[in-house]
């Protein structure tokens, strides 16, 4: 692993984005962490940050909003002083949840607004583009860069409450090919991650998670549910040099889940 390389992960305070920090910090990368967070939880998510620097990398860690275009060439600016010289970005990892969780149709319930489905789309499809866009106009990119995204089964599945993170998902997948095809000549490779269901706070806001959860259980043939370190051990071989010819697909990290 060569130590001048970093990876930056959007939303990587919790779950899958935490996981995977903890993960490549353990082969060697140095990580780079942007996340929102109240200060009442800064407490537990510095503990978490503590043990990824215990793997002896550097860690960098930013709590602003990486949504906001105007902040975002601040982030970046911040990176490129903080970034040692011959350093690079190798991995982008996208772990945005930030979605509304409303019913298209309901006579108790507010519903879904078109405002609510371009938060979601913005937040948790779009911003891979501008972030993407962003560090290759900085030139920060490694010339083997890896971008890996996290999507869901709700890209072809309708569930409740959901259909505006499923529009997010399925035009993040778009997004993802369009990457792996129109940023290639810089090197870089995109996936998405379609993860099973994964007990996560972002899970936990879905209402009826519970019976998501159920359902899953049932239906996965290996009786248990994912768990973030699953998704985040292939979110690491998806960065190694044997994986450098997979792009711009959609690969499954369910245990066998979406079989049935």
């Amino acid at each position: 692993m060569n130590n001048h390389h970093w990876a930056l992960i959007l939303g990587g305070s919790s779950g899958l984005g935490l996981a995977t920090a903890k993960k490549l910090a353990s082969h060697g990368y140095h990580i780079l962490i942007v996340h929102r967070d109240r200060r009442s939880d800064m407490d537990a998510i510095e503990a978490s940050f503590q043990e990824i620097r215990s793997f002896g990398n550097e860690v960098i860690a930013m709590n602003v909003d990486a949504l906001n275009s105007n902040k975002r060439e601040g982030i970046i600016a911040d990176i490129q002083q903080q970034l040692p010289e011959g350093h690079t970005i190798k991995v982008l990892v996208h772990s945005v949840a930030k979605g509304t969780l409303k019913p298209m149709f309901s006579e108790n319930r507010q519903t879904l607004s078109d405002t609510d489905f371009r938060i979601t789309f913005d937040a948790m499809a779009l911003s891979l583009y501008d972030w993407t866009k962003a560090l290759a106009t900085a030139k920060l990119f490694n010339e083997d860069a890896r971008i890996i995204s996290f999507t869901s089964e709700g890209n072809t599945k309708a569930l409740p409450n959901y259909s505006a993170v499923s529009v997010a998902k399925v035009a993040l997948e778009a997004l993802t090919r369009s990457i792996a095809l129109e940023f290639a000549p810089i090197g870089i490779k995109a996936n998405c991650i379609q993860a099973g269901i994964t007990m996560t706070k972002s899970l936990s806001m879905i209402p009826g998670y519970e019976q998501i959860k159920e359902n899953a259980l049932r239906r996965n043939p290996n009786n248990r549910l994912t768990m973030p370190e699953d998704v985040a051990n292939a979110v690491y071989l998806l960065t190694t040099d044997e994986a450098k010819w997979i792009t711009g697909t959609v690969i499954k990290v369910d245990g066998g889940e979406s079989l049935i």
